[in-house]
């Protein structure tokens, strides 16, 4: 858990300025719109599902092709689910990123996964490039 989730208190018993208290967090997180928040939490997973299928700086180094698909698969859900909710302004983009890493992941995979089989197709369809 995080210094942040703690309620620190001055003498006076308000919260310390560096270290907000749980009703001024409440206040924040409630003050952002969904889409915002879930367009954050994609990116997030994408940015992960990309560190793991070795995408990034020193790639090789934290491939782990399992975690990968764990987090394409959350993607994938979270990206299906909330497409209606959030607009094809948002939704589009997401999902483009989303087939990106579906097919990275194909061509990461010593043994590819059937169509239709792959991590997160299941939600979208059979992903092909």
């Amino acid at each position: 858990m995080s210094d942040a989730t703690h309620s620190t208190s001055g003498s006076d018993g308000s919260a310390d300025e560096n270290n907000p208290d749980f009703d001024t967090m409440t206040r924040d997180i409630a003050d952002v719109p969904a889409v915002e928040v879930i367009t954050t939490v994609a990116v997030h997973l994408m940015s992960a599902a990309a560190v793991n299928l070795g995408l990034a700086e020193e790639g090789d180094k934290h491939k782990d092709l399992d975690e990968a698909r764990k987090l394409i698969q959350a993607l994938a859900g979270l990206v299906t689910a909330s497409a209606t909710e959030v607009s094809n302004f948002h939704a589009a983009p997401l999902r483009d990123g989303l087939k990106s890493l579906q097919l990275a992941f194909r061509e990461a995979s010593v043994v590819p996964d059937e169509p239709g089989q792959g991590p997160g197709e299941k939600y979208t369809g059979p992903v092909f490039g």
